[in-house]
């Protein structure tokens, strides 16, 4: 039942935040849409034990990858005067009424009966998720693949910062 009712949240979450991401006028709205569709995938791989999968989520692409979305949309430039009016009467005492229906929720799921954060016990198997899983297939089994990619993201990252330096055109400095 907890499943149940934290799939349906997180994934109205997840379906919202991405009909903003297309539907969005303003492209910090359409981002900050990505952000809560990211969040909410995160969530879905916390719920099926995938712990480093889910912290991946949320550091690499909520944080890294969305910071560089906002940032290249700062240079591009979106500055112009927003409406701050709002359009809904009482739409700010009905978004507080939902979040407190929703924390009273969650909080008669988890106080009220008997939940638990990670459905296996300690004895059983180990979930396929874990740093532990993943690591020793990593750097057993995939060791080779895995430093080739960091080889390539490494050689990509000097191009990237060699290319930057380059202006077509300009004299060199010699020393």
């Amino acid at each position: 039942m907890v499943e149940l009712v934290i799939f349906v949240l997180v994934g109205s979450a997840a379906i919202g935040g991405a009909l903003s991401v297309v539907f969005a006028k303003n492209p910090v709205y359409a981002a900050m849409g990505l952000l809560g569709t990211l969040f909410s995938l995160g969530v879905f791989y916390v719920v099926n034990l995938g712990h480093l999968i889910a912290a991946v989520q949320v550091i690499v692409y909520a944080g890294a990858v969305l910071t560089l979305f906002l940032f290249v949309i700062m240079m591009i430039g979106v500055d112009r005067v927003e409406d701050t009016s709002e359009p809904l009467r009482f739409q700010r005492q009905l978004v507080i009424g939902l979040a407190a229906i929703m924390v009273v929720t969650v909080g008669a799921l988890v106080f009220g009966g008997e939940f638990a954060w990670v459905p296996l016990s300690v004895a059983g198997p180990i979930p396929n998720g874990t740093v532990e899983n993943i690591a020793g297939i990593m750097f057993t089994d995939w060791l080779l693949p895995f430093e080739v990619t960091a080889l390539l993201l490494t050689i990509g990252a000097a191009g990237a910062i060699a290319l930057a330096y380059y202006a077509p055109g300009a004299p060199e400095e010699s020393e």
